[in-house]
């Protein structure tokens, strides 16, 4: 069974709220460590995340069996990985050698003496994987609401109203770029390959595959050949359209083919002992792979303009959008536009991740969910950038946010114009630029790609992306506190 966390009292174990972290060093676990030990240290906020944690890991669940990780050990695994931007392999390094940490996870420094409790990289993904969105996002509000207390002058003073500043960019899913010709190949590949791991199997038969290999390789030649005839230039265009007709129709004929033989094998796998998701996975390909050969031959064969809704640009993050934000750098990105609201001392208070929604529908759900959490009073300025901009939805958020910056597209009159070179609309324009340094930081941690599988898995990422920069920035400011502290005791003394 899991407990919250069953650190014991033994011979060189740190209690956590005593660990000394260093004040000087310029890596970045520090703040991050530096916020977990704030979370461990503060009763109220640490006893909450423990009661989510707690409701969603163990709920239904009995008492009994072998023990897991620790509901504490999870957070601050899943937050060490963002916080880095480190893969799995590189996490489970960092767990059973890097000494901090150890004291964080509350297990000896020394992975390899008598009491050996070492961290298994299956063990880690499987559980950093069972916090979802839902939980994460309850989490990330009560750490953001008490992070506002960390930065206030002094322990009298009320907590200063939100500037909040509102902004979108593009989290990407791990996907390669997409073209028709490459996710044929994509489809008829994993095909091939999941009739290689059946076709192993014992107490399976799958005749006819006795060449699977040669299928793969005459695959890729295929479809390589195909794409330099299709995507170089050079040579009179009658003489290219004759050859991408001929390399294209080999590469169809090939396709077709293997899509043949591998519906022949679903058939025969309805009657035998196979695990049904290795055949709905062969079935899910093998769709993808007819899906694919008809839409070539539309857009090469019949010069066909394939709608956007018919298209796919990952088999396997088939959600991923395909988004033009009008840079030239670049001009296209592939993943989901991810909205951040941040607040004037760099906390996120509020994100998003927008499925195909636009930017302009995005302003009154965002004042909506800050105003229900924090009250009436506690919004003194929202600032947007144009993109989110609509004259309506700017007069209903004035009834209840004292400034609101949501500059004009297009020409304005002579009142807006007069509303918008106010000094306070324009001390607040210049100051909404801040919110690209938040996204920026974002980004560093973690939050540029998104390496987790499934559309689950992404909001799950975005989720630990956003706790691991929020304790970022708070413990990042108690460093700064702790130097101050430490500069000014010599003189006093």
């Amino acid at each position: 069974m899991r407990h919250p966390f069953t650190a014991q009292s033994e011979f060189g174990l740190v209690p956590i709220e005593k660990i000394v972290l260093p004040l000087k060093s310029r890596d970045e676990l520090p703040p991050i460590l530096a916020g977990l030990q704030w979370i461990w240290s503060h009763p109220t906020l640490k006893a909450e995340i423990l009661a989510l944690l707690e409701a969603k890991i163990l709920a239904g669940k009995k008492a009994t069996g072998r023990t897991g990780l620790d509901l504490w050990q999870i957070l601050v695994l899943g937050v060490v990985r963002l916080g880095l931007d480190a893969n799995y392999d590189r996490l489970e390094d960092l767990a059973n050698h890097h000494t901090l940490i150890r004291q964080f996870l509350g297990v000896p420094a020394a992975p390899f003496g008598a009491d050996d409790r070492r961290f298994a990289h299956q063990t880690l993904r499987d559980n950093v994987a069972l916090l979802d969105e839902a939980t994460l996002r309850e989490i990330n509000a009560r750490v953001a609401a008490a992070g506002r207390t960390v930065f206030k002058k002094n322990e009298r003073a009320p907590v200063a109203p939100l500037e909040i500043k509102v902004d979108t960019y593009v989290l990407e899913t791990d996907v390669h770029f997409p073209t028709d010709l490459n996710l044929l190949w994509d489809a008829g590949r994993k095909c091939v390959d999941l009739i290689e791991k059946l076709h192993a199997q014992p107490g399976l038969t799958l005749p006819g595959w006795r060449k699977a290999k040669d299928w793969r390789r005459r695959l890729k030649s295929l479809q390589r050949s195909t794409s330099q005839i299709v995507h170089r230039s050079g040579g009179p265009a009658a003489t290219k359209a004759a050859r991408v007709r001929v390399a294209v129709r080999e590469y169809l004929d090939a396709g077709h083919e293997l899509a043949a033989k591998v519906s022949a094998s679903l058939l025969s796998l309805c009657d035998q002992p196979v695990i049904l998701p290795q055949w709905e996975a062969l079935q899910y390909f093998h769709a993808m792979l007819r899906k694919h050969l008809d839409l070539v031959e539309r857009r090469l064969l019949q010069h066909e303009t394939i709608p956007a809704a018919e298209k796919v640009y990952s088999l396997f993050e088939p959600h991923t959008e395909w988004i033009q934000k009008g840079k030239a750098r670049p001009n296209v990105e592939l993943g989901h536009r991810f909205l951040v609201a941040t607040d004037q001392h760099e906390l996120v208070q509020d994100y998003t991740v927008l499925l195909g929604e636009a930017e302009v529908d995005q302003s009154i759900p965002v004042a909506d969910r800050l105003l229900h959490r924090y009250g009436a009073d506690s919004l003194a300025s929202l600032s947007f950038d144009k993109g989110f901009t609509r004259a309506a939805d700017r007069e209903l958020l004035c009834l209840y946010v004292p400034t609101v910056v949501m500059p004009k597209r297009g020409k304005k009159n002579a009142t807006e114009t007069a509303q918008e070179n106010k000094k306070t609309f324009v001390a607040l324009r210049h100051q909404h630029s801040a919110v690209e340094s938040d996204i920026n930081s974002l980004e560093h941690h973690g939050l540029n790609r998104c390496r987790d599988v499934g559309l689950a898995g992404y909001h799950r990422y975005a989720g630990y992306g956003i706790l691991a920069y929020n304790l970022h920035v708070i413990g990042r400011e108690l460093q700064a506190r702790g130097r101050r502290r430490d500069a000014t005791e010599p003189a006093a003394a």
